[in-house]
């Protein structure tokens, strides 16, 4: 069950985190600490990773000042990168969050990609899947990329006998679901955007996480933050329900609950469980301040907590 995971990254960023006594409308608030880290879904689920003791490997490209910016941030997390070299910056993230747990993050839309960039990101892929156990396609799409490109990874993996991650939004993931990536990671935002329906109701999650599966999902993890995730896979519906905790910033959760569910999954664990430990991870890292990821200890401590139950 083990080898190689993969993460791929196509859009990063460099994270600016701003921590505030608090957030409200027409009033000041006092700036308490600021810091950056690199961003993108894939490279926290790579954090991860390397943390649990799973080998890994981040893709992603960087470009211009704000790329070697990233390049060095990057070489403090300890595990293997590959770098594929892209004509502009990366861009630049604005996270704000307070002292009560709210959070606003405004992203950049990223540096466009061009067809021989597209390539090269493919070839350093095609390259590692030999080695490899799971790839984990995150984040959104840099401008330019067609969701297609999603799609021809999937199949380039399924070749190769790897499981698949799908975490991305909107039309690319309404595009690319039928493909058949193993898993299908939305949270409530998105899969209302890929479903165009609010979801309010426990019963509206349930369907939505269905519908998501009938799409073309080998299993869906429909993740609903600080009340956990929503699991349909092999004819069965279950909630994987976290204990109340106090979230400090939520920023990187759902790249953790990622990270811990594949993770588990190749440590034998079957994918409900491993789906408990994503949530477990997720919980642990939202009580953390600024953008933080749990530790394997964190995260096992509140997996004893997490309860699942069977909805049908």
């Amino acid at each position: 069950m083990g080898g190689l995971i993969l993460t791929l990254t196509l859009n990063p960023a460099i994270d600016r985190v701003v921590s505030a006594d608090r957030l409200v409308f027409e009033d000041r608030a006092y700036i308490l600490s600021t810091s950056e880290a690199a961003g993108g879904r894939g490279l926290n689920a790579s954090c991860i990773f390397h943390t649990f003791g799973a080998p890994t490997v981040a893709i992603y490209p960087s470009g211009g000042e704000s790329g070697v910016r990233l390049e060095q941030l990057l070489s403090c997390c300890g595990f293997p990168t590959e770098v594929v070299r892209i004509g502009r910056p990366v861009r630049t993230n604005l996270i704000i969050s307070d002292q009560q747990g709210l959070t606003v993050k405004l992203n950049e839309a990223g540096a466009g990609l061009e067809g021989e960039e597209l390539e090269r990101m493919a070839e350093a892929v095609e390259k590692h899947l030999p080695q490899s156990s799971w790839l984990l396609l995150c984040g959104s799409l840099p401008p330019g990329a067609p969701p297609e490109f999603y799609s021809r990874l999937i199949r380039m993996a399924q070749a190769r006998g790897v499981s698949v991650l799908l975490d991305t939004d909107g039309d690319v993931l309404r595009e690319v679901v039928p493909t058949g990536p193993t898993v299908v990671a939305p949270n409530q935002q998105e899969a209302e955007r890929v479903l165009n329906r609010a979801l309010i109701t426990r019963p509206h999650f349930h369907r939505a996480a269905e519908k998501i599966l009938q799409m073309g999902a080998g299993g869906v993890i429909l993740s609903l933050g600080r009340r956990g995730a929503v699991v349909a896979h092999d004819g069965r519906v279950v909630e994987v329900v976290p204990p109340p905790v106090e979230a400090v910033c939520p920023i990187g959760a759902g790249d953790a609950l990622n990270g811990a569910f594949v993770w588990a999954r190749t440590q034998g664990a079957d994918f409900v469980d491993a789906a408990r430990w994503g949530v477990a991870a997720g919980t642990a890292s939202a009580r953390l301040p600024g953008v933080g990821l749990a530790s394997l200890e964190q995260t096992r401590e509140v997996y004893q907590q997490v309860e699942v139950r069977l909805v049908r």
